[in-house]
C-alpha cells in the first residue's frame, strides 16, 4: 500500500469511528453511568413486565397477536391533542396503567414512562397524563397526552430503535426539556416498540 493508500485508508478510519459516535443508536453499554444508568435498569425491568402482560393477553385469548400489533389508528372525533383507538389499548390501559405509575414514582426527575408502539402511538399513558378532557386545547395539551401519536424525530427514532438502549435530548411541545432513555420492546419475538423514560 503506497503513502497517498495508507493515507486515504486512515481518513476512511477516522470518518468511519466520528459517524459511529454521533450516531444516536451506537452506545456503549458501559457509557452509561449514576441515574442515567438507573433509569436504564427501570426501563428494561419495565420493558420486561409489559412483554409479560402483553402476552398474557394473547395467552388468555382476551387478544391476538395481530391485535396487539394493530397499526390502524381510529381517530377519536373532537379530541386535542388528537387521539386515536386501536383494537388493543382498551385491554392496554387495563393491564398496564398502575405497572407504568409504578415506575413513574421511582424518583421525583421521572416526567414519564410509557410504552410506545413502532410508529409513536402510546395506547396508555400515565395516570397524570390521563386526566378527563376538559375542551381546554392547552389544559388537555397537558393533562391528557394518553392514545396519541408521539411521531416527532425524537419518538420516532425511539420507536424505532433496535440498539440495547438509546439516549436522547428531547425539546417536548410543553416547553420543557428532558432526557429521554428508550429501551425496545418485543412482544413474542417481534419487535412492538419501545418503553420509553423522560426525566430531568
Amino acid at each position: 500500500m503506497n503513502d497517498h493508500a495508507m493515507m486515504r485508508y486512515r481518513c476512511l478510519v477516522i470518518l468511519a469511528g466520528m459517524v459511529l459516535c454521533l450516531s444516536p443508536g451506537a452506545h456503549a453499554l458501559d457509557e452509561l453511568v449514576g441515574f442515567d444508568l438507573q433509569v436504564k435498569t427501570w426501563a428494561e425491568e419495565c420493558r420486561d413486565e409489559v412483554k409479560s402482560r402483553f402476552e398474557m393477553l394473547i395467552r388468555t385469548g382476551k387478544l391476538t397477536q395481530t391485535q396487539v400489533f394493530d397499526t390502524f389508528y381510529v381517530p377519536v372525533p373532537n379530541t386535542y391533542p388528537q387521539k386515536y383507538h386501536t383494537q388493543y389499548d382498551k385491554y392496554s390501559d387495563q393491564v398496564l396503567q398502575d405497572l407504568l405509575d409504578n415506575y413513574v414514582k421511582k424518583n421525583g426527575r421521572i416526567i414519564y414512562f410509557v410504552a410506545v408502539d413502532k410508529n409513536g402511538y402510546v395506547p396508555t399513558h400515565n395516570s397524570r397524563y390521563s386526566q378527563p378532557i376538559t375542551g381546554n386545547k392547552v389544559e388537555d395539551a397537558k393533562g391528557n397526552r394518553t392514545k396519541t401519536l408521539y411521531n416527532d424525530r425524537t419518538g420516532l427514532t425511539a420507536a424505532r430503535n433496535t440498539e440495547p438502549y438509546l439516549l436522547q435530548k428531547y425539546n417536548r411541545d410543553t416547553g420543557e426539556t428532558a432526557y429521554d432513555l428508550s429501551v425496545p420492546l418485543y412482544i413474542k419475538g417481534q419487535h412492538w416498540g419501545c418503553v420509553r423514560v423522560g426525566y430531568k
